[in-house]
């Protein structure tokens, strides 16, 4: 039987802190920091609930990041 794949390491950074900042900024930091996938998303968007390391979501409301989350 294969070895279960050990998933990538998260960047050691918080999602609280890209709240407020402009969306694009935020992605592009994010991908800085080491975030793969990005997703920016509208609020009520509907989402699959997977978990999936490495990605970061934003609820983006008038061009700011309102909720930032793992996964």
């Amino acid at each position: 039987m294969a070895p279960i794949p050990t998933p990538p390491a998260e960047p050691q950074d918080s999602p609280d802190g890209y709240v407020g900042l402009d969306a694009e900024h935020a992605q592009r930091l994010a991908r800085e920091r080491g975030w793969s996938p990005v997703r920016a998303l509208p609020p009520g968007a509907v989402i699959t609930m997977e978990y999936r390391a490495g990605r970061l979501n934003f609820e983006v409301r008038d061009g700011r990041v309102a909720r930032a989350w793992k996964g």
